[in-house]
């Protein structure tokens, strides 16, 4: 059921001379809708009325991005764990009419994490139109989805690779991290870093012990993990110029807690 303040956005549009492909993509309702309106014998154009402005629009869509409107700082937890695999293998691809393609790539070795990425695709965007999809290649798999409201979900998407450009959270970001580290520091693990068993040989005795490692070519997105690192206690330490090293026992077992081993 369409509430009366649609039809009268509907109609205001419609006085103004816009086709029903243009008021369906600025409204965000289904053409076959938009069509049936016009052409009902029941709803007639009104005349226009001198001095009488025009209403406003409902708020049914994001001034920046055109999509349904959002609430950035109400998110659900899942948008912590995405955040992490967009800011390790995933990326942002422009499409038509203003939609973009978020798409991020998998180990096939690993379904358990391909079917969490699907479902924080999905949780994030329940009322997407277009469904999650999984493109299979000979060692990964692409998981995607398209929406006009990526661009607001990952403001850090600009032309470039990330490694090559400034990658900042926003302060509703922030917020989310804050709160969720663990579900970040999982995102970011399960994409660009790993769980291992270490080993030191020794003329006497070989030392085995399970770490962690993150790897990013990005100085922005380790310090992102660093500094979630620090909000749960983790102690971390840098290997190289562009690895994170955990190896303490007790961080190990605190990053166990969110992450452990792929599956």
């Amino acid at each position: 059921m369409r509430s009366g303040e649609e039809v009268d956005w509907v109609r205001d549009l419609v006085e103004q001379g816009l086709n029903d492909c243009a008021i369906a993509r600025l409204t965000q309702l289904p053409r076959p809708t938009v069509r049936d309106w016009r052409t009902s014998k029941r709803w007639k154009p009104r005349k226009p009325i001198p001095g009488i402005s025009r209403r406003q629009p409902p708020a049914r869509c994001c001034p920046d991005c055109e999509g349904p409107v959002h609430d950035l700082w109400a998110l659900p937890d899942a948008y912590a764990y995405l955040l992490g695999l967009y800011l390790g293998d995933g990326c942002l691809s422009e499409a038509r009419r203003g939609v973009l393609k978020l798409r991020i790539s998998l180990d096939k070795r690993y379904p358990g994490i391909i079917g969490e990425c699907v479902s924080a695709m999905a949780e994030v965007l329940p009322n997407n139109r277009q469904l999650v999809q999984q493109i299979r290649g000979s060692g990964a798999v692409e998981v995607n989805t398209h929406s006009k409201q990526l661009r607001c979900l990952f403001p850090q998407h600009a032309p470039g690779r990330k490694h090559e450009r400034r990658i900042v959270l926003t302060d509703w970001q922030q917020d989310i991290v804050a709160r969720h580290p663990g579900l970040l520091l999982r995102g970011l693990i399960h994409s660009d870093g790993c769980r291992f068993t270490n080993m030191i040989r020794h003329p006497k005795k070989t030392y085995t012990y399970p770490r962690y490692n993150f790897t990013n070519r990005s100085d922005d997105i380790r310090r992102i993990f660093c500094d979630a690192c620090d909000r749960l206690g983790i102690e971390w330490r840098v290997m190289n110029s562009w690895n994170i090293s955990v190896a303490r026992r007790e961080a190990v077992a605190k990053l166990d807690e969110f992450v452990g081993p792929k599956a």
